[in-house]
C-alpha cells in the first residue's frame, strides 16, 4: 500500500511538471521547417514567448516575408513577460524606459490593454493604435499594413521605437559608420538616417556581399533575430565608436540623443555650460547642445509652450556647440537687463574656453555687446584670442549679436 501511494505522489508530480512547460516546449519542437535553419534556437525561443507563431500545417515558414502588422505585433510582444496562464504584462524595464506622457498613456488609456489581436475586425488594429500612441509609427507609414516589410522599413519602425526607449545615436557618426554597404546611396537621406542607427546600434547589419539590403524584404526569420537584439543588449553586434567622447544628451522633443564630441574639450564644455545654466535656478532649458537661458519663469513658460517660432526662440541668452564643425557660441538678445541676468553664466562658460585669456574676450564681449545696442549695426568681425579666433556679427534683426569662437 505504502509503495502504491509512493507511485500515485510521484506520479502526480510529473503531471504537474508537464502541465508547467508541456504546451511552450511542445509548440517550438512541433514545427517541421526550422530543424536545421540558421535562426532554429531564436525561432524556438521567440515561438515559446509567443511572439510569432506557426501555421496550423505545422510549418513557421521562417524565409517568407514578415508583414507590417506582424512586425509591430512582434515589437510589442517583445516588451512583455508571459505568465503560465498565458496572460502578459509589460516588463518593467520597458515602462521604466519610457517618458512621463508614455506611461500616463500605457497606464490611463491602455490600462485594458489584452495583448491579444481583434476577432472582429481587422486583428492588428490593437497593436496599430497603441504603437501609434506611443509614437513607434505613425498611421500614415505605411499605405498597407498587410505589405510586405522591406529592411528600410524595419529599420524606420526601430529608429522611432528606440527614440522612446533608448536614445537615439550621433547622426553624423552613424550615416558615417553605415557608409561602408555598398547600396546606401540606393537608399533615400532620410531612409539613410533610419539605417545608419540600427546599424550603429548594433540591431541590423548588412550582408556578407557588403550589402545593407536595401529594398530587400525582411524574411520571418530575420524579424526574430533583430527582436532578439533589441530585448536584450547583449546579443547586439558591438560596434566600436572612433573615440571616447560621447555623451547622451536631452533632445527637443523630450527624448535622448547620443552625441560624439571631437575632443575632451568640447565634452568639458558641455558639462561647464550645464553648469552655467544652473547658475539661472530653473530659468534655462537645455536641449541637445544649446543651452537657453531666460529673464524669468514666465518667459521660460511662454517660450516652451510656443506656438510660433518667435516665441519659442523668446531666450535672452544662449550658449551653444557645434561638434561637427568643433564650433562653440555665445547669442545675446540685446535687450535691457539681458546682460546683466545672464553675465554669469556667459562667464562660467567662456572663462573655462579662454583661460587666461578670459578677460580680453569678456571686454571684447561688453563692448561688442554695448556698441551693438547703442547703434543696432555692428560690422562682422575676427579677432585672435589666444587659441580660438572670435568671428562677432550682429544678425539683420539689429538686436541679436553672435560669437562663434573656433579653437585653432
Amino acid at each position: 500500500m505504502r509503495q502504491w501511494k509512493k507511485w500515485i505522489f510521484l506520479a502526480t508530480i510529473c503531471c504537474v511538471m508537464t502541465i508547467g512547460v508541456g504546451p511552450e516546449k511542445s509548440e517550438a519542437a512541433g514545427l517541421t521547417d526550422v530543424k536545421g535553419h540558421w535562426a532554429e534556437q531564436t525561432i524556438s525561443q521567440m515561438v515559446q514567448q509567443g511572439l510569432l507563431d506557426g501555421f496550423p500545417d505545422g510549418t513557421f515558414r521562417p524565409d517568407e516575408s514578415v508583414t507590417a502588422d506582424q512586425f509591430v505585433k512582434i515589437v510589442l510582444l517583445a516588451f512583455t513577460d508571459i505568465y503560465p496562464n498565458g496572460e502578459r504584462k509589460w516588463k518593467t524595464s520597458f515602462t521604466q524606459s519610457l517618458n512621463a506622457s508614455n506611461q500616463s498613456i500605457l497606464q490611463q488609456d491602455y490600462r485594458d490593454f489584452t495583448f491579444k489581436p481583434n476577432t472582429v475586425g481587422y486583428w492588428a488594429k490593437p497593436y496599430l493604435d497603441l504603437a501609434s500612441d506611443l509614437h513607434f509609427i505613425s498611421k500614415g507609414q505605411f499605405t498597407d499594413y498587410k505589405a510586405k516589410l522591406k529592411r528600410e522599413d524595419v529599420a524606420e519602425i526601430l529608429y522611432y521605437l528606440l527614440k522612446e526607449t533608448e536614445y537615439l545615436e550621433d547622426e553624423v557618426y552613424s550615416l558615417k559608420a553605415a557608409s561602408k554597404f555598398g547600396d546606401l546611396q540606393s537608399a533615400t537621406s532620410r531612409q539613410q538616417k533610419f539605417i545608419g542607427e540600427v546599424m550603429t546600434k548594433g540591431i541590423m547589419e548588412g550582408y556578407p556581399n557588403g550589402y545593407f539590403g536595401v529594398g530587400r524584404y525582411v524574411t520571418r526569420a530575420e524579424a526574430l533575430q533583430i527582436i532578439t537584439r533589441l530585448q536584450t543588449k547583449s546579443k547586439r553586434i558591438n560596434v566600436v565608436h572612433e573615440n571616447g567622447f560621447i555623451k547622451v544628451v536631452p533632445t527637443k522633443d523630450g527624448s535622448y540623443k547620443k552625441l560624439i564630441f571631437p575632443d575632451e574639450r568640447m565634452l568639458k564644455a558641455y558639462e561647464v555650460m550645464e553648469q552655467a545654466g544652473k547658475l539661472r535656478g530653473t530659468n534655462y532649458d537645455l536641449e541637445e547642445t544649446t543651452l537657453r537661458l531666460f529673464r524669468d519663469a514666465e518667459a521660460k513658460a511662454a517660450a516652451m509652450r510656443g506656438a510660433t517660432t518667435a516665441e519659442r526662440n523668446s531666450n535672452e541668452a544662449s550658449l551653444w556647440l557645434d561638434p561637427q564643425f568643433s564650433t562653440y557660441g555665445v547669442t545675446v538678445h540685446l535687450e535691457e537687463g539681458t546682460l546683466a541676468r545672464n553675465m554669469e553664466s556667459v562667464r562660467k562658460f567662456t572663462d573655462y574656453l579662454f583661460g587666461y585669456d578670459a578677460d580680453i574676450f569678456y571686454r571684447h564681449f561688453t563692448e561688442a555687446c554695448q556698441l551693438a545696442a547703442a547703434k543696432g549695426v555692428f560690422e562682422t568681425s575676427t579677432k585672435q584670442i589666444g587659441s580660438y579666433s572670435v568671428e562677432t556679427r550682429l544678425e539683420a534683426d539689429g538686436k541679436t549679436i553672435i560669437f562663434s569662437i573656433i579653437h585653432n
